[in-house]
């Protein structure tokens, strides 16, 4: 075999290796955006390139393996229903308060789930591979609450926070059917 037909061969061999490098990139930034939807175009945008954000999500989709999120006892989750049906009913008259107690409440869930609650921005990283479309609610939620603490937050931003806590709420309880996700972790592979 001549050198140039050798040459040509490894050339042919380098190329082949780096489309199928790119198509495997492609396809993992693919399955990354599926996966987390609108929280996909966050990362990337907070953290300035593609890479770096796609390894901030695949360590969220790590993380969330590690932990062991168990489902509430039908006892437990008839009690937070009712709880929470206390808290919506408060708004009307205290819509402060009621909003304060669905931000515990939305915490509780999550702690009694097996998520861990050390602090907002992880919460809301592990609520992200578990809840993609549902993740930009709970931080909306958080900010007006946030607001609500120095009150600076009207009526309407409460009431808006209420709606967006109820739909990771019912998610976190699995009622209505709908979950997001049964087996996340696992899913996402």
């Amino acid at each position: 075999m001549s050198a140039g037909v050798t040459v040509l061969i490894v050339v042919i061999v380098l190329a082949l290796v780096v489309v199928a490098l790119l198509v495997a990139r492609r396809r993992r930034s693919q399955r990354l955006q599926e996966r987390f939807g609108p929280e996909y175009d966050r990362v990337v945008e907070e953290a300035g390139d593609r890479g770096t954000a796609e390894r901030e999500l695949k360590d969220r989709e790590l993380r969330r393996e590690r932990i062991n999120v168990v489902p509430l006892e039908p006892g437990v989750r008839a009690r937070y229903m009712e709880t929470w049906h206390r808290t919506q009913a408060r708004f009307v008259d205290a819509p402060v308060e009621a909003t304060r107690e669905a931000d515990r409440l939305v915490t509780d869930v999550m702690r009694d789930r097996g998520y861990p609650i050390e602090n907002f921005e992880q919460r809301a990283a592990d609520i992200s591979v578990d809840y993609p479309r549902l993740v930009d609610d709970y931080r909306a939620a958080r900010a007006i609450a946030s607001a609500n603490d120095r009150s600076e937050a009207s009526t309407e931003d409460l009431r808006q926070a209420l709606v967006h806590y109820r739909s990771l709420f019912e998610e976190l309880l699995e009622v209505g059917g709908s979950h997001e996700a049964e087996h996340p972790a696992k899913e996402a592979r």
